[in-house]
């Protein structure tokens, strides 16, 4: 009899002890609750911190995120209004605020971030449809330009180096996409508190021509530095060839200033050595005769002399000496 008192007894402290321990449970600071029984939720969501108290086994605890939550889509490609297709990704932040509807729509975060995938990234492909690429890849309108200093006035007046003017902005982008998704989660008991690009990238198709376009603008830009170079060289030759032929032209003055001048002190020498008396006059004479003789006959000359020239009376006197 005690036996079964004792096994009755230890019984009733076991079911007892389940019964606390599944009526009990722990509401934490970072989460919200939403009790069900039998799959069908009972009472106001519990949103505050503490222990609580539930039906045991016929009640369960759903914790639902308090926290703002991240979205980060997968980039995908759409196309623009100019017909250009790019890839574009995105991430959001959210939080529940209406953990019941929350619950009875989604009912896990996982259901939520699927759901979110459907939205947002119809809402970006509707956003990005209705504007050119330039207003989504810069940010706002009212930026200025930072032109390089090294453009001529000509350069500048055909708007080198200048931004193409826009209407609206990534920025005006990002809102109108998050006006329309905002409105689109409300019902499912979240908040979207910011939507923003991460990346926006030129799709495979499009990017040869893109990289095509800014390598001719570099190009456009060296052939412009070549040529500066190129006309800048031709001045330095210039002047260098300038500064030579100057430098010639004074040194070959001096030389023939310096050769006049030695000719005439020459000159002078030759004449007063020759005209000290007659005997040197006719010296003189007769050496420059000799001069004139040796430039005028070569080795196959043929000469017909009077035998009253000077050359045939010396040319015989030569002769009789040799004798």
């Amino acid at each position: 009899m005690k036996q079964s008192l004792w096994f009755v007894s230890g019984v009733s402290l076991v079911i007892i002890g389940l019964s606390l321990n599944s009526a009990v449970y722990t509401v934490n600071e970072v989460v919200q609750v939403i009790i069900t029984q039998f799959g069908k939720p009972v009472g106001e969501p519990v949103v505050n911190a503490g222990i609580k108290l539930k039906w045991p086994f016929i009640q369960q605890v759903n914790s639902i995120e308090k926290r703002v939550l991240e979205w980060e889509g997968t980039p995908s490609d759409m196309p623009t209004k100019d017909k250009l297709y790019i890839s574009v990704s995105l991430f959001a932040r959210w939080q529940v605020i209406d953990p019941l509807q929350y619950f009875l729509r989604l009912g896990d975060e996982r259901s939520a971030q699927s759901r979110l995938d459907d939205i947002f990234g119809s809402e970006t492909r509707n956003a990005v449809a209705k504007h050119e690429l330039i207003e989504i890849i810069r940010t706002s309108k009212d930026r200025l330009p930072l032109r390089d200093s090294l453009l001529t006035e000509a350069e500048k007046a055909q708007d080198m180096g200048s931004l193409v003017p826009i209407n609206t902005g990534r920025l005006l982008v990002e809102e109108d996409i998050y006006n329309a998704a905002a409105e689109k989660v409300k019902v499912f008991g979240i908040e979207l508190l910011d939507i923003r690009f991460k990346r926006i990238n030129y799709n495979e198709s499009v990017r040869p021509k893109i990289y095509e376009r800014m390598i001719s603008e570099r190009l456009q830009i060296a052939e412009r530095f070549l040529s500066e170079g190129k006309g800048e060289a031709a001045r330095i030759q210039g002047n260098r060839e300038r500064d030579l032929n100057k430098i010639q032209s004074e040194a070959y003055r001096k030389v023939e200033e310096i050769r006049g001048l030695a000719d005439a002190k020459a000159t002078k020498i030759y004449a007063d050595a020759y005209n000290q008396n007659s005997q040197s006059v006719a010296f003189y004479e007769f050496t420059r005769s000799l001069q004139t003789y040796e430039l005028a006959i070569s080795q196959n000359t043929t000469l017909l002399l009077s035998t009253d020239s000077e050359l045939f009376q010396y040319l015989q006197h030569t002769q009789v000496h040799e004798r």
